[in-house]
């Protein structure tokens, strides 16, 4: 069963870290910290599909779904994401409907898709130990459309309305760069289009999530009804506290 696809269709909240260190051993870490998700991120980090496996492999034994972000809508991308055991996909710039359909499609075989076939050799179908995986794979997959332009805000409703499609996430930093305020994304009319996309989309009854900028906002999104939060990178938590760490001690000299 597919905990964050189950989780989003009953409402429960679902606290996500993002992995951009490309680093299986990380991930290990990460995986032990409690989070509902990891996300993957291959679109902004230098990952590869070899090291996005060995990654998946490093977070098996944790009970934390594993997203993964291709650095863009590619059937052919997502196809290897999906062979090598990712069942919850972020696709990032989604701006249209039509769009949205063929991302469904690159996640169904025919004849409800275009996805390959490869099953006996595919670690998603445990290399062809799951007698059901053809007929079944597609009802554990977790579509996620990244809405962070301002064509795919106008779009939001029929985005949504397409079947296959599990929620949609607000990225703040490339809509605040569309939205003419690049590196600003607290900025008030940023703020105010994100206010109103979570809004629509709560009214077609799909989930929202959203890269919260910190804690507080993580908060304060979970609790107006955002279903599926990024708490964090690895970077930043390294980066943030390896600093920390040493002004507390310069300080204190």
């Amino acid at each position: 069963m597919n905990r964050l696809k189950a989780a989003l269709a009953e409402g429960r909240t679902a606290l996500g870290l993002w992995q951009a260190l490309a680093n299986p051993y990380t991930a290990e870490i990460c995986a032990r910290a409690g989070y509902d998700w990891l996300l993957f991120d291959g679109e902004h980090a230098p990952n590869t599909a070899q090291t996005l496996l060995a990654q998946l492999q490093a977070v098996a034994p944790f009970p934390v779904e594993a997203v993964a972000r291709p650095p863009v809508g590619d059937p052919v991308v997502i196809k290897q994401y999906l062979d090598i055991g990712f069942r919850n996909l972020l696709i990032p710039m989604v701006e249209t409907a039509e769009q949205a359909g063929q991302l469904v499609a690159a996640t169904r075989f025919p004849p409800h898709g275009i996805r390959g076939v490869a099953s006996a050799t595919s670690r998603a179908s445990g290399f062809g130990g799951q007698p059901d995986y053809l007929a079944r794979t597609h009802e554990d997959i977790c579509l996620l459309l990244q809405i962070e332009s301002r064509t795919a805000l106008d779009q939001i409703e029929a985005i949504a309305a397409v079947p296959g499609i599990d929620g949609l996430f607000i990225g703040p930093a490339d809509l605040a760069a569309s939205l003419g305020h690049l590196g600003d994304p607290r900025h008030p009319e940023v703020q105010a289009a994100i206010a109103d996309a979570l809004n629509r989309i709560a009214k077609t009854g799909k989930p929202s999530g959203i890269f919260a900028l910190d804690a507080e906002d993580a908060v304060a999104r979970i609790k107006s009804g955002v279903g599926f939060v990024s708490v964090g990178t690895d970077i930043g938590l390294l980066f943030t506290n390896a600093r920390a760490l040493r002004a507390k001690v310069a300080d204190a000299l």
